[in-house]
């Protein structure tokens, strides 16, 4: 893992028997999974769950994943699920690495989450305010 990336989160997981496909490789849809367990997990450990977060209006949802394979994970493997989170404008960027345990980065992905307020589209001001004492400065 690269010393100068700022994570501030982590979380390790396991490959589970029904991820792998009939190569006995991770299925390329399950990265998706992991990445967005791990959003969730960040979530409750600054202090608001998605359930909090629908009960006062606000929605974050993706509004584009870039990611790259780069090492395939295969079953029982455990893997660390890393991010890092900065804002641009109205969108939420969080940077998200998987590695396995060896080191090895598995994947590196960019997501753009956007918030919808009261079914609108918003600034994402008042998710701001939940992600304010995470959030890296813009560049």
């Amino acid at each position: 893992m690269a010393k100068e990336t700022p994570y501030i989160f982590e979380l390790e997981m396991k490959v589970r028997d029904y991820e792998v496909d009939s190569q006995g490789i991770v299925n390329n849809a399950n990265y998706l999974h992991y990445l967005e367990h791990t959003r969730h997990e960040f979530c409750e450990a600054v202090g608001v769950s998605f359930r909090q977060m629908q009960s006062r209006g606000i929605d974050p949802v993706v509004s584009k994943i870039e990611i790259s394979y780069l090492t395939p994970l295969r079953l029982a493997d455990r893997m660390r699920s890393c991010l890092w989170l900065e804002r641009k404008g109205a969108r939420f960027i969080f940077h998200q690495d998987i590695y396995d345990m060896k080191g090895n980065m598995v994947v590196r992905a960019l997501v753009n989450i956007v918030s919808l307020e009261n079914g609108r589209l918003s600034r994402g001001d008042t998710l701001a305010e939940s992600f304010a004492s995470t959030l890296s400065p813009a560049t």
